[in-house]
């Protein structure tokens, strides 16, 4: 009995045995002798090339001399009938590749059985003639190959022409002579035939659109019956659609009918290929979505999971940019999220949290809470960023969302899970100003037990950044001091720093704070003591309560006025001197990213990783840029700055940007440029505006700039004047001008004389939308009823006959340059009329809410109702004169 319970235990380890664990090069090639025997035992030699295929596909590497021994004696297996070792005398030539002057030699052989009577054999040897001949040779063996691909065997026509699509990339020329045997095989009964067929005949015409096009038209008419060689003509077909466009009479596309007839075919791989091929159509609407995703609705309770998993993630795509047309399918994946594949369930989640309601995100929450302890941290971390999305798209949902967020943050798990949590808490925490207080307790609560260094100092910080702004500042004191009793030296200095920054916004909580910082200074590490230290000079000691200085609080927390990459610069270039390194030599010029560091930023880091809201806002950057450079010192608080315009294409000579900076009674465009001519050195380059089509615009200073050398962008300025408080608008036309010197490439010196030279740029505008702030509220309907309605107006406008309600309230909100309120920039498919929420701040900092009431009717012609209340009459009214005119 022992014996047997022994045997068991040791079932493991025997299911891991592998019969080519130990296997030596050397000892495989002693063994390859057997191939020189003179009667030959079959099974010991495939035994022996099983053992070679082995090596090889494990990244071992024969010598020329090894590798042509081998080749050599394999040769002579020609000699057996055994047709399972001649199989393996295919592969093993394939898979050594043997040089030009070797070939010769099986060349025969392989020409012998491709015209034996055996098909296994004419196949095999197709596939290692094709694999291992050259140009040459090939023109010999055309013939066979072109009577192979019409071959009546499925067998030896699918191997020619899988040869074909090989020999493709090597030999185009010879392949596409066989046009017309590939032609006639993708009308083949075999279903493998048919798919490699089809294949080889759409790349061999690729780079020509017309055939490419007239091949799909002519196949569509339903002569293909493979379903392997359907979904890869539904593949082609989307293809030739994305290449034309839509009848712009009609607005039919071209071939959508076959793709709709493909979702009633036999075959589930052709349905959910044509469903997928539909849903990525380009400008796809509700209308043309509606059978795919019927079709995707039933596989969502099919019995196969291949299926289900298949028509969930389509949809969660399609949720993406068409979240109303999957809200039909929302009860079908509430059934999936108890699946048993996890990955359907986590899908299924995501999809819903992004086309859920408002009333059913409770009935959501309960559900998920019960899933998440059983799915990997990966799928989590998918899960914790819709439900992110979910709350900042129903902000009133905040505390049930931010409830959730808080559980799963107690349990376990690993440290990018917990990493994307706390993102999330601080991004709603910043979007949603009412969930600021209970946001940080949540933190508070969850540094207690935090086990990652990292997190715990980035909560601090934060808390030392919105703690100060709450109601009471002075409940989180215990939290951050029980991080300076228990933590590591790390998290204890963050500590200290967060407790400073209390004692300095916070004057009544100064006395207990300074009580805690002088306990500090016993700490055994040396950056805790210090920092106590420094903040107990600078902040005030003496324990009274005064107001901090507005210098001590900037000097402690305030942000760096000056880019570190010029700091870092001046201090490696300071000598060691009697003079003090003065910071005031320190450039403030901030100076534009290179291409590839602006793709390696083009994503923006949210929660922790992403800057704080307000104060060090791009605009609080270009502010403090500005203010750096004396012609615009006079022109006061920077309201907005616009993103980045480009004034040419892709790929030019120059590459130049505009940002356009909005002052009260002044607009600084600060053109971005970019010398993309590595042999160019340009010099005093500066911008000519045209402003004859900005009547109310007047230029009053420029600032040029000196030197613009290769792939190291430059900024030069131009500041017009504009009556102060009014939204003036116009068009510029600008021209760039430079004195360009040529650069020896040798060396790296610019020629003394050059010559100037102009550059046309794009136009660009001054736009109404660029004197409004998009700033967002948590609760539109409390704040339109705090506004009140005094300088309330009211009015309605005809919009004229639009392509789709949707297109219209999206042109209203980039007029407008608003921001959308409670995700009502969302129009449902097919509604007749819809209600769009939005808020923002008017130059002046005047703030303005705006309620927009939509209606379509049968000829498309679309009403708008236009409700704008904000602090200021005049407002109100200009709005109303933006959308009017």
């Amino acid at each position: 009995m022992a014996q047997y319970v022994k045997k068991d235990d040791d079932r493991d380890e025997e299911a891991e045995y592998s019969p080519f664990s130990g296997i030596e090069k050397g000892a495989v090639l002693q063994e390859a002798r057997v191939f020189n025997d003179p009667q030959l035992d079959s099974r010991r030699c495939s035994q022996v090339i099983t053992k070679l295929l082995y090596l090889l596909n494990q990244g071992d590497t024969f010598t020329k001399t090894e590798a042509t021994e081998v080749f050599f004696s394999v040769t002579k297996l020609f000699q057996a009938r055994d047709i399972g070792l001649r199989r393996m005398v295919y592969l093993i030539i394939k898979e050594l590749s043997p040089s030009a002057d070797e070939v010769i030699i099986v060349t025969s052989s392989l020409m012998k059985d491709m015209n034996s009577k055996t098909d296994v054999y004419r196949a095999n040897a197709i596939r290692v003639l094709c694999r291992i001949t050259d140009g040459t040779l090939l023109t010999q063996i055309e013939r066979y190959l072109k009577q192979a691909i019409v071959d009546k065997n499925p067998v030896v026509a699918s191997a020619a022409l899988v040869s074909g699509i090989h020999l493709l990339q090597t030999n185009p020329e010879i392949v596409k002579r066989w046009s017309n045997e590939v032609q006639e095989a993708v009308q083949s009964r075999a279903a493998l035939v048919q798919f490699h067929a089809l294949a080889l005949l759409q790349q061999i015409r690729q780079n020509d659109r017309l055939a490419v096009s007239k091949l799909v038209t002519s196949l569509t008419k339903g002569t293909v019956r493979s379903p392997l060689a359907q979904c890869l003509l539904i593949r082609y077909t989307s293809q030739v659609i994305r290449e034309s466009s839509m009848n712009s009479q009609t607005g039919d596309r071209p071939f959508y009918d076959y793709l709709e007839g493909c979702l009633r075919h036999k075959s589930e791989m052709v349905i959910f290929e044509a469903a997928r091929a539909i849903t990525e159509l380009s400008g796809v609407t509700s209308r043309e979505l509606t059978p795919a995703i019927t079709v995707l609705q039933l596989f969502l309770s099919s019995s196969k999971p291949v299926l289900r998993f298949a028509a969930v993630r389509t949809l969660n795509k399609v949720a993406m940019t068409h979240p109303m047309a999957v809200t039909t399918c929302n009860i079908d994946m509430e059934s999936l999220i108890s699946d048993q594949n996890r990955s359907i369930a986590t899908l299924a989640i995501t999809t819903l949290l992004k086309t859920g309601n408002e009333s059913g995100v409770d009935r959501l929450m309960k559900q998920i809470t019960n899933f998440m302890s059983d799915i990997a941290d990966e799928f989590k971390i998918v899960v914790v960023d819709a439900i992110r999305s979910l709350c900042l798209k129903f902000p009133l949902k905040f505390r049930t969302l931010m409830g959730f967020l808080s559980n799963i943050l107690r349990e376990e798990g690993g440290f990018e899970y917990k990493k994307a949590i706390v993102d999330s808490i601080v991004t709603i925490i910043r979007e949603i100003p009412d969930a600021k207080e209970s946001g940080l307790l949540h933190l508070c609560e969850f540094i207690e037990d935090c086990e990652f260094t990292y997190l715990s100092t980035q909560i601090l910080h934060f808390l030392g950044i919105e703690g100060p702004k709450t109601s009471d500042p002075s409940k989180y004191i215990r939290y951050i001091y029980n991080r300076v009793i228990l933590e590591n030296a790390t998290v204890r200095a963050s500590a200290v720093s967060t407790l400073a920054k209390f004692g300095a916004m916070v004057d009544s909580l100064k006395p207990r704070i300074f009580v805690l910082l002088r306990r500090c200074l016993y700490d055994n590490d040396d950056e805790v003591r210090d920092r106590a230290t420094l903040y107990l000079n600078t902040i005030g000691g003496d324990g009274s309560v005064v107001e901090t200085d507005k210098d001590v609080k900037d000097f402690l927390f305030g942000a760096l006025d000056l880019p570190l990459a010029n700091l870092e610069t001046s201090l490696k270039n300071y000598e060691p001197s009697e003079e003090p390194f003065d910071i005031r030599s320190v450039s403030r010029e901030v100076k534009s990213q290179p291409f590839a560091e602006k793709k390696a930023a083009a994503k923006k880091p949210t929660g922790l990783g992403a800057p704080p809201a307000g104060p060090t806002s791009a605009v609080d950057t270009y502010d403090k840029l500005l203010l750096s450079i004396p012609e615009f010192s006079t022109f006061g608080q920077l309201f907005k700055s616009s993103a980045p315009v480009e004034l040419t294409e892709a790929e030019t000579e120059y590459a130049v940007n505009v940002v356009k900076h909005i002052f009260d009674r002044h607009v600084v465009f600060q053109y971005n440029c970019t010398n993309t001519i590595p042999e160019q050195l340009l010099e005093d380059v500066t911008i000519l505006v045209d402003a004859s089509e900005a009547e109310e615009f007047e230029e009053v200073a420029t600032k040029p700039l000196k030197s613009l050398p290769y792939d190291t962008p430059g900024q030069t300025y131009v500041a017009f004047e504009k009556p102060e408080g009014v939204p003036a608008v116009g068009k510029f036309s600008n021209v760039l001008r430079f004195m360009v010197k040529e650069v020896d490439p040798s060396t790296g010196e610019a020629e003394e004389d050059g010559v100037e030279d102009e550059y046309q740029l794009e136009e660009f505008e001054v736009v109404a939308a660029d004197y409004m702030l998009k700033v967002g509220v948590s609760n539109f309907r409390n704040a339109w009823e705090s506004l009140g309605p005094d300088f309330e107006r009211v009015d309605e406008y005809g919009l004229g006959p639009r392509e789709s309600l949707k297109e219209a309230v999206s042109t209203v909100i980039n007029l407008l340059g608003m921001q959308p309120c409670e995700g009502t920039e969302v129009v449902a498919a097919n509604s007749r009329s819809h209600t769009c929420l939005l808020s923002g701040v008017y130059i002046g900092n005047v703030k303005v809410l705006v309620r927009l009431s939509f209606g379509v009717d049968s000829t498309k012609e679309v009403a708008m109702k236009l409700a704008v209340r904000s602090e200021d009459e005049g407002v109100s009214d200009a709005i109303h004169e933006l959308v009017a005119n």
